[in-house]
């Protein structure tokens, strides 16, 4: 980074697709989640493709379009030539993403929000403008800022700084990661961190690979490492069909908590499967990795969940189903 006389928040930037207010499942009290864009993971069950890439991407909604015979502001606005944007029948229905350099002047220009921006560069004092508006409702609720993704980590640098300047401000952190990053960093984090959530997605390596992406061992390796300095964890589980809500993943999940986290978590929480975000897979031009899956009725999946809560409380692990149940985490 090129070095100049300004003070180091200035310097630093992170590329960050949403920050939403008044949060309440993802820490304690009333909380701003400031969601960071890039992630290592290829969940195929992931509802927030947006957070994926690390680059600013231009969403396409064709269905808000109000025609290019009645508008066109999106392609005058567009300083590609030939221009980035793909019209069909007076329509935009699509970006062609080799000439797309993700400027954001036709989201800009586009009065129905059929083109949307996923991905804005912001300073550390910018996010904190957002972050200190709700200081009231953090002090009142006990609550605080969340940092998630993506993966907030693959921007580690401004994390840490961001999290540091919240921690000045007397703001409780949390830092909600896949912990698939390498150790020294999460050295880096820990420090400024009151909460650490992750997910337990499969104890089976090839598994995990083919349902992830990645391997498990870094993050079961890192998952140790934040118990063994004794941060403050939440274990989530995502439940998903055919991939690791059987009894046997179920039960090896139990024991590496109770075994090899001695169970020092907070709370382990097993959460639904839903098919979100497929809008956002068409909208970037991107196939839903899950579109086969059948939903099921609510009252078998929610069987599902409290039979493997109760499992994994035979190992005296503290699992609840969801994120409701409220567990202390400032001690």
């Amino acid at each position: 980074m090129k070095e100049d006389n300004k003070p180091e928040t200035m310097q630093l930037a992170g590329i960050i697709f949403n920050i939403q207010r008044f949060t309440v499942h993802d820490g304690p009290g009333i909380r701003t989640e400031v969601f960071f864009k890039g992630c290592p993971l290829q969940c195929k069950w992931c509802s927030n493709p947006e957070s994926i890439s690390i680059n600013t991407e231009i969403g396409v909604y064709a269905n808000r379009c109000i025609g290019t015979d009645k508008c066109g502001l999106c392609l005058t606005s567009c300083p590609e030539s030939p221009k980035a944007l793909i019209v069909e029948d007076k329509t935009v229905t699509a970006i062609d993403r080799q000439k797309c350099k993700a400027c954001g002047k036709c989201a800009d220009a586009c009065p129905a929000n059929a083109l949307v921006i996923w991905g804005k560069k912001m300073t550390v004092p910018e996010v904190m403008d957002v972050i200190l508006k709700d200081m009231p409702y953090y002090q009142k609720s006990g609550g605080g800022v969340t940092l998630s993704g993506g993966e907030v980590l693959l921007q580690w640098r401004f994390a840490r700084e961001l999290l540091q300047t919240c921690r000045k401000h007397g703001i409780h952190t949390c830092v909600e990661s896949s912990l698939h990053i390498k150790p020294e960093i999460l050295d880096e984090i820990l420090p400024f961190t009151d909460l650490v959530i992750t997910d337990i997605k499969h104890m089976d390596s090839a598994q995990h690979l083919k349902n992830s992406g990645v391997c498990n061992e870094l993050i079961l390796e890192n998952i140790k490492r934040v118990v063994q300095t004794n941060s403050p964890l939440i274990v989530r589980i995502p439940v998903i069909p055919d991939h690791n809500n059987s009894e046997d993943n179920i039960r090896a999940t139990a024991e590496f908590i109770s075994k090899q986290l001695n169970n020092r978590v907070l709370q382990v929480q097993l959460l639904p499967y839903r098919q979100l975000g497929t809008e956002k897979y068409a909208s970037l031009g991107l196939k839903y990795p899950m579109p086969d899956y059948s939903a099921v009725e609510r009252s078998v999946w929610e069987k599902n969940i409290k039979d493997l809560v109760e499992i994994m409380k035979t190992y005296a692990v503290p699992a609840v189903a969801g994120t409701t149940t409220r567990v202390n985490t400032r001690d």
